[in-house]
């Protein structure tokens, strides 16, 4: 169902043809057709001939009967598509029976590691870990729709030296005591404690230190607390996921400790290469065209001269295992923008040093900052960050009281499923349909409108579709041939058209703001259509096509909404 597609198929032969060369024909949906198609004016200079000549000839040399009512060429030399009300139908009836809803499958698959959420352990999740969870998930779900083999990567912090405090603090507390502790999910105040020893307590820290040591060199006693810790931590980030309604399960972990035995091979790799040099204190890599404020060479440390790896050594060994073992060769690392110069000076390493060569590279997925109504960093009023935990039991409470006031007939099952998938779904689409580059205000009253850009709107335009089905007494809908004749229509069957190619542009940006402006856009149009077109009072013929019209509809936004982790409750 990818219209652009099929128009710029018949566009860009001819356009080669007339340029001797192959061109983009550049199409565009515009206010004056359905789309416009820009390539006459970026050949004129390079032809030496006025844009409205080229477009003349190109459309001279190509036949769109088929899929359009008009053509013409307009204003310096744009060509003006007006896509026929025959050609949507047809295509809108094949979607319609399809189960993927007319979008194929990548035609190029590869297999892709999305490198998210890590969490660090002993710590718990606060707003901070929302946004690189939430855009993560969604890559995940939107390529493995298009086929993708998808690896998920949950890069827990789970060794350095935090956790010789951490150990200490839990043999103090007594074993049983601390997993007790630990598995109400209290993590913060555990590794508080522990920090508050450390800072003042000296014989404490000389201990810490001590345990460090003990275990990165396997002392069986350690290794047992610090997995005892490792694996609270987990089961603790595992109901966070669950409650949050993310695809990352207890076999996507992968901590830092998992690459420990690979950071003398790669150390030793790039030693052999001649990209390691001793500086001051470690060896490092210094890669080309990366310097400091002070104009100094801006350096990866990858071994301290105590023996112990800098992060980027696991980062560097993390990027050479999944290029080299898994065979990965796309990697998205969805950190904050924070981030940005360590991860290019990671990937600047690991391109000199083979791992990232071609068709292999690797991808910033960075995303801004969650600020409160002062325009700062989101935090509570006692200027702590805000737990993820209590920020999600909020939605669901503000989502269920909405709930209630606006379908009294819910039962209290109902409520609740309808609260969760609401509440929850009102805090990602907040955070999935802006810029991930740009900062956002984190506005309950907005997110939670029935009414704008939101998730509530989306979900109700969804659930507004199912009840007319019930209304209509139809359990089970079988699509009928779908005919386009009113403008309403027209103008829905023209968005559900450009689905495929907004799920195809996103899959190489990971821009979903842009999906999820376009399910915003369809969801308007379909309030037009639905106020102008009626379906179940019309006629028997245009009653069936409508109907399908609607049912395309709910699954496109159904799809859609998935594809960004969002729920669709039939009723709200």
């Amino acid at each position: 169902m990818n219209l652009e597609t099929l128009l710029a198929d018949r566009l860009g032969p001819a356009f080669a043809a007339v340029a001797g060369a192959p061109v983009d024909p550049v199409l565009r949906r515009s206010q004056h057709a359905d789309y416009q198609c820009d390539a006459a004016l970026s050949l004129a200079r390079r032809l030496g001939r006025r844009p409205r000549d080229i477009a003349a000839e190109v459309l001279g040399q190509v036949e769109l009967a088929d899929l359009c009512s008009a053509v013409a060429v307009s204003g310096p030399g744009f060509i003006n598509l007006t896509v026929a009300d025959s050609a949507l139908g047809t295509l809108l009836s094949t979607a319609a029976v399809d189960s993927r809803l007319g979008v194929a499958p990548s035609a190029a698959t590869e297999t892709v590691i999305v490198d998210y959420s890590s969490p660090n352990v002993a710590k718990e999740m606060h707003v901070g870990h929302l946004r690189g969870t939430v855009i993560g998930d969604a890559a995940v779900r939107l390529l493995e729709w298009r086929g993708h083999q998808v690896i998920k990567a949950n890069h827990l912090g789970d060794w350095g030296t935090p956790f010789g405090m951490l150990i200490e603090h839990l043999l103090d507390l007594g074993e049983s005591e601390a997993a007790d502790e630990l598995s109400v999910g209290d993590l913060d105040s555990f590794y508080q404690a522990a920090r508050v020893k450390f800072d003042a307590d000296d014989a404490f820290r000389e201990r810490a230190q001590r345990r460090v040591v003990a275990l990165q060199r396997g002392d069986e006693l350690t290794l047992r607390l610090w997995r005892l810790l490792v694996a609270e931590s987990e089961k603790y980030f595992l109901t966070v996921y669950d409650q949050l309604g993310v695809l990352l399960t207890e076999r996507d972990f992968r901590g830092e400790s998992y690459y420990n035995e690979q950071l003398a091979p790669v150390t030793d790799e790039l030693d052999r290469l001649g990209l390691l040099r001793e500086s001051g204190d470690a060896a490092c890599v210094f890669p080309a065209g990366f310097v400091g404020r002070d104009g100094q060479p801006l350096p990866i440390i990858v071994r301290k001269r105590d023996g112990g790896f800098g992060y980027g050594a696991t980062d560097l060994a993390a990027i050479r295992h999944r290029t080299q073992d898994l065979g990965a060769t796309r990697l998205l690392y969805v950190v904050g923008l924070p981030q940005r110069q360590h991860f290019e000076l990671v990937y600047a390493v690991a391109w000199q040093a083979g791992w990232l060569s071609p068709p292999a590279r690797a991808e910033h997925l960075g995303f801004g900052s969650i600020l409160g109504s002062d325009g700062k960093m989101l935090r509570s009023r006692t200027g702590d960050s805000i737990k993820l935990v209590g920020l999600l039991e909020e939605a669901v409470t503000r989502a269920a009281e909405l709930a209630r006031q606006k379908n009294p007939d819910l039962s209290a099952t109902e409520v609740a499923d309808v609260a969760r998938a609401v509440g929850i779904g009102a805090i990602k689409y907040a955070d999935l349909s802006t810029d991930r580059n740009k900062d956002y205000v984190f506005d309950w009253q907005r997110m939670l409108s029935l009414d704008g850009n939101t998730a509530p709107y989306l979900q109700y335009a969804h659930a507004r579709i199912r009840s007319i089905f019930r209304r209509a007494e139809i359990e089970q809908f079988t699509p009928t041939p779908i005919t386009v004749g009113h403008p309403a229509e027209h103008a829905l069957a023209l968005e559900l058209a450009g689905f495929g190619a907004v799920v195809a542009s996103v899959e190489q940006t990971l821009q979903f703001h842009r999906l999820a402006g376009y399910l915003h856009t369809l969801a308007t149009t379909f309030s037009g259509f639905y106020e102008h077109c009626p379906v179940l009072r019309a006629e028997d013929a245009v009653r069936d096509s409508r109907l399908a019209l609607c049912d395309l509809t709910a699954r496109v936004l159904r799809q859609g909404l998935y594809l960004l982790g969002i729920a669709t409750p039939d009723r709200m």
